[in-house]
């Protein structure tokens, strides 16, 4: 049955990749390999998305009554970007671009994850653990009150989004904002994991905070190695040779 809500959520979805479409198409017309790189980058994020959630959780839905509605519509942003920033670097070489796009992702995938969370708003999903009534907590379906899991991403990555816009506008990182995000995005989601109700497989650990740790030691990896290829490339200042400096 499509409920309003659910109608809600796949418009804002489309709404998301709209977004990013209209921020990629600026980019694309510098270079035509941008357009293959932006299709690399949402045919990865959905496959991540998919692959993480089945691995995460949907495997633990398969004697549900509705197994194939949660198997169809489950995904996860943790593996979105995981599969997304995968399949850019793969093609990016593939193709020969040596360019850098990871500051222009940086600053498309908070607002289409903010979109996104907006409809897990309305859709009533990603809940957060069960807690006493606060100022603060929100409803679920059945009236119990839980910690506001999606609200909070919502504004984590308003946050971030601004920091980053500043990051750019000031000039500091150039060309790293994305691995930024990603170690940023990758923090924050795992502890605030611990807050979701989120089935865990290994003890405590769920799925997601398994993949949150992955996106963290990307953006590392990513960070570290951006900042010795631009090392290797930026020029040793010129020292003058003692026989040519001039008398006073």
């Amino acid at each position: 049955m499509i409920t309003p809500t659910s109608t809600a959520y796949g418009w804002l979805m489309l709404a998301g990749i709209f977004v990013s479409i209209i921020f990629w198409s600026r980019l694309a017309k510098r270079d035509d390999r941008l357009v293959l790189i932006y299709i690399a980058a949402l045919a990865g994020a959905f496959l991540g998305a998919k692959l993480v959630y089945l691995g995460a959780e949907g495997w633990l839905h398969w004697h549900d009554a509705d197994r194939w509605r949660q198997l169809a519509t489950g995904k996860s942003i943790t593996g979105a970007l995981l599969g997304g920033y995968v399949s850019v670097e793969i093609v990016k070489r593939l193709i020969g671009y040596k360019g850098v796009t990871g500051d222009w992702f940086a600053v498309i995938t908070p607002v289409s994850i903010m979109l996104g969370r907006v409809g897990c708003l309305m859709h009533g999903c990603c809940l957060g653990q069960l807690c006493e009534p606060s100022w603060f907590t929100m409803r679920d379906a059945s009236g119990a009150a839980r910690w506001p899991a999606a609200l909070v991403e919502l504004l984590f990555n308003a946050v971030i989004l601004g920091v980053l816009l500043i990051l750019r506008r000031k000039r500091i990182w150039p060309g790293q904002l994305f691995h930024v995000y990603l170690m940023a995005y990758g923090t924050f989601r795992f502890a605030h994991e611990f807050k979701r109700a989120t089935p865990p497989i290994i003890g405590p650990i769920t799925g997601y905070q398994i993949a949150a740790l992955a996106l963290v030691l990307l953006g590392a990896m990513g960070f570290a190695l951006r900042r010795r290829a631009s090392s290797l490339h930026t020029p040793a200042p010129h020292k003058p040779s003692p026989t040519s400096s001039t008398a006073s």
